[in-house]
């Protein structure tokens, strides 16, 4: 079939207003959620992200749309307990919550989260994605890894494996966050079977054997690792740049495969001030959020976007797999038996 020339350019033309039509009520659209947010005033924001690493994405933020962020920072633990505890007298004060994946998938059991889909959310590849699009795609992995004081374990003496860990010379040496305690742990505990198949539940074992140091999370597990308390220790990766920058003695052993810790962000179905807590999300999980996040040292989904630590491109990190809660507690029964208890 033949179209004339005239015919093409009217059919053109006609296209060009349908795009030019679907932008302007796109930007019509934001403009109109950035003037409701603003008149709500503020955004109020529970999580596990470090404190530091929100100060910066709240400084872009806050100076884009004139509207502050207060932000409570706890462990995943305290997050979701804080989030429920608030939810059963009904009395909602936080907007957004942005912790990892598994506690979020039991708020989300729970019907903490408001549906959402973020414009941001067409970035993502689909298994990143929310199917319920109750939670924003997975918008960073947090590789947990061996990381050692490099002041106090000469060079060619760090540990090369887990399994290093287990030897008499790092018996009692090295710290973690109890998997009895701490879910993250628990699920990382859990999922040594993806690195060591049926052998797992042996392996850690061992590990309890070991005797580590139990710290309450991640955070107080690298302090541990920083102040010499312990020379070695399971913990985030990236604390080798986020504490590294401040002076901390880290660096982290180049394992083969790290396990990873997926996170993502939810707006509260009772949130105070939603239009806000949609603009944040908005915000959180663009590319200029993601980039703020790698900068300071964050392992983002953003496709060709790194932290700023040595050989962040060449880690392979591999998903934890979820727990739910009941089998998070039979599992915290059984960790506690391990390490705690014998």
């Amino acid at each position: 079939m033949k179209m004339s020339l005239n015919a093409f350019f009217r059919s053109a033309a006609a296209a060009g207003l349908c795009i030019a039509a679907l932008a302007w009520t796109a930007a019509a659209g934001a403009q109109s959620l950035i003037d409701a947010a603003k008149k709500e005033g503020k955004v109020v924001i529970y999580g596990s992200l470090e404190t530091g690493i929100m100060e910066a994405i709240e400084k872009v933020f806050t100076k884009k749309y004139g509207i502050p962020i207060d932000y409570f920072r706890a462990s995943s633990n305290k997050t979701l307990d804080r989030v429920l505890t608030e939810a059963r007298v009904n009395r909602t004060v936080s907007d957004v919550v942005v912790t990892n994946s598994g506690p979020m998938q039991l708020l989300k059991k729970d019907k903490i989260f408001a549906r959402y889909v973020s414009p941001e959310a067409a970035r993502y590849p689909d298994e990143m994605k929310d199917p319920d699009a109750l939670l924003s795609p997975i918008y960073r992995m947090v590789i947990v890894g061996i990381l050692y004081n490099t002041k106090l374990v000469k060079p060619g003496e760090e540990p090369k494996s887990l399994e290093d860990l287990l030897t008499p010379r790092w018996k009692g040496k090295w710290v973690m966050p109890d998997p009895s305690r701490h879910f993250t742990t628990g699920v990382w505990v859990r999922n040594l079977e993806q690195l060591y198949g049926k052998d797992w539940l042996g392996m850690a074992k061992k590990l309890a054997d070991a005797k580590p140091i139990l710290a309450e999370s991640f955070i107080p597990s690298a302090q541990k690792i920083t102040s010499g308390e312990a020379l070695a220790g399971i913990t985030y990766l990236k604390y080798v740049y986020i504490m590294g920058k401040d002076g901390a003695p880290l660096d982290y052993v180049r394992l083969p495969k790290m396990l990873a810790d997926s996170h993502q962000i939810g707006i509260q179905a009772k949130a105070p001030h939603p239009n806000a807590a949609r603009l944040f999300e908005d915000f959180f999980i663009s590319r200029e959020g993601q980039e703020i996040m790698a900068r300071e040292g964050e392992f983002v989904t953003a496709k060709g976007v790194y932290p700023p630590i040595k050989g962040a491109d060449k880690i392979k990190a591999i998903q934890m797999h979820e727990l739910d809660r009941k089998e998070y507690k039979k599992w915290a029964g059984e960790f506690r038996k391990m390490f705690v208890s014998r």
